[in-house]
């Protein structure tokens, strides 16, 4: 039986990550067959997934959901999921994880539904993607929950579950999970995951009404891995698109997405109506999975710069800390997936630049003599100007190492192709070239471009109280 969590504990912040539903609402007595459906309508409805489902239902695409572990037998999901490894194999020994929370997520991913045509239970936002189910994280109601919260191996799970996940063909990779504090790990796995081609996508965290963590001006604390570079972040919006006021918010958030309220499927022929940032990140991870679905060699970046592009406020509109660029929109984030992907076959079909816009031949390469004497003077110009350059982006990195950008300030669209909504940062990320991490803002575009803005601070939370809807 699941119970409802007791007041947050700071110490349980710090502790490894945890997941991020905060409520989950039985309904008492039996489930008409249609009720689930019905009640799911209204968030699919304000997502925009029928005008998706003209162009794709994620047929194709693997989902990793690095989690709690997904039920391969739970009936909207049968047939869809493989099973990957359990990363926590040794404090579950001699137990049998409930998997409450990673099947939940997994059917608001890919959910199928059950009986004739599929009209029963849950409809996913790529009903036709597979699941891998990577299990890295313990809830509350397993038997080996208190040994997990107390096993140093089980810190590194979650990265070697993204490494896992990477390594045996991904396409996204959903971690509706978070702490406090970065682990460089986890960091690194991601980024590997992104040098691959794998969308990311996090939960910002369920700090927002806690009036004991947040700062002067109202923020969360960050929570990893949301807040890693290139991560898309997650926050969850109510009915009208505002803010879930348990959703944190804080510059790390990207985008928003319904996240109060909505059914999902639990192991035993089980629905709940959950709440949470979880449930938000998995819904991204849906829209993710149809972008990828119809536009496989769409780099992370593009399929982040989609995201935000046809969300309710559109591209031309501003930022802001509660709900990002606003709330996710599938339709349009297919629509936008398509021009940024035409652009971008613009610039990479391989052809000359002379026959790349309809040129029949490329100019030809007129190859000048020069005297020995003009070679040597030209390698000596040529090497002043590099060494110049080499010093100058040392100094760069010394001075941003020694005067890094203030973890308050705003992210700011960035004007075009290429450029991140924040300042560039030094870091391990591959993807843009090396030397700059993946910045994940409006600027996405065709070319590397800086990196992100602020992405310091921590933050995690408990998993949250439910009750049931059948």
């Amino acid at each position: 039986m699941l119970r409802r969590a007791g007041p947050r504990r700071a110490g349980a912040r710090r502790a490894a990550a945890v997941l991020t539903a905060v409520a989950v609402v039985w309904l008492p007595g039996p489930v008409h067959a249609d009720e689930v459906r019905q009640r799911q309508q209204p968030v699919l409805d304000v997502l925009g997934v029928d005008e998706a489902w003209k162009v794709t239902r994620g047929e194709g695409v693997t989902v990793a959901v690095v989690d709690s572990g997904v039920d391969p037998n739970q009936a909207d999901l049968a047939g869809s999921v493989t099973e990957g490894p359990n990363m926590l194999a040794e404090t579950d020994a001699g137990t049998r994880p409930e998997r409450l929370h990673g099947t939940g997520m997994a059917s608001l991913i890919a959910g199928h539904g059950h009986g004739p045509g599929g009209n029963d239970g849950i409809i996913g936002i790529a009903p036709k993607a597979r699941i891998l189910s990577i299990r890295a994280i313990a809830e509350e109601e397993d038997a080996g929950y208190v040994r997990f919260r107390r096993s140093k191996k089980a810190a590194g799970a979650v990265a070697r579950g993204i490494r896992h996940a990477a390594d045996n063909g991904a396409d996204v990779i959903n971690l509706s999970l978070g702490k406090e504090g970065e682990i460089p790990a986890e960091r690194e796995a991601i980024a590997y995951a992104m040098s691959k081609g794998i969308v990311v996508v996090s939960a910002v965290g369920n700090d927002g009404d806690d009036a004991d963590v947040l700062d002067g001006n109202g923020f969360a604390p960050y929570s990893y891995p949301a807040s890693y570079p290139g991560v898309i972040a997650v926050a969850a919006s109510r009915p009208g698109g505002a803010r879930a006021p348990f959703s944190n918010s804080n510059y790390s958030v990207l985008v928003a997405a319904p996240g109060t309220g909505l059914p999902i499927a639990l192991p035993g022929g089980r629905y709940v109506l959950s709440s949470g940032t979880s449930d938000s990140s998995a819904v991204v991870s849906g829209i993710a999975a149809l972008i990828k679905a119809e536009y496989p060699k769409l780099p992370p970046a593009l399929v982040a710069q989609a995201i935000v592009d046809g969300t309710r406020n559109g591209p031309a509109e501003t930022y802001d800390a509660e709900t990002g660029f606003g709330v996710v929109h599938a339709g349009r984030s297919l629509s936008a997936a398509a021009k940024l992907a035409q652009a971008r076959a613009k610039t990479t079909d391989g052809k000359p630049p002379g026959q790349r816009f309809g040129a029949a031949e490329p100019e030809p390469v007129r190859v000048i003599e020069r005297p020995g004497w003009f070679t040597g003077v030209l390698v000596l110009v040529v090497g002043g100007v590099l060494a110049g350059t080499i010093a100058a982006v040392w100094i760069s990195a010394v001075f941003a190492r020694r005067h890094p950008r203030a973890a308050g300030a705003p992210p700011v669209p960035g004007p075009g192709p290429g450029s991140g909504f924040g300042p560039p940062r030094l870091g391990t990320g591959p993807y843009p070239p090396p030397g700059h991490d993946p910045g994940y803002g409006r600027g996405y575009g065709p070319g590397p471009g800086p990196g992100p803005g602020p992405v310091h601070g921590s933050g995690t939370w408990p998993p949250g109280g439910r009750e049931t809807i059948g």
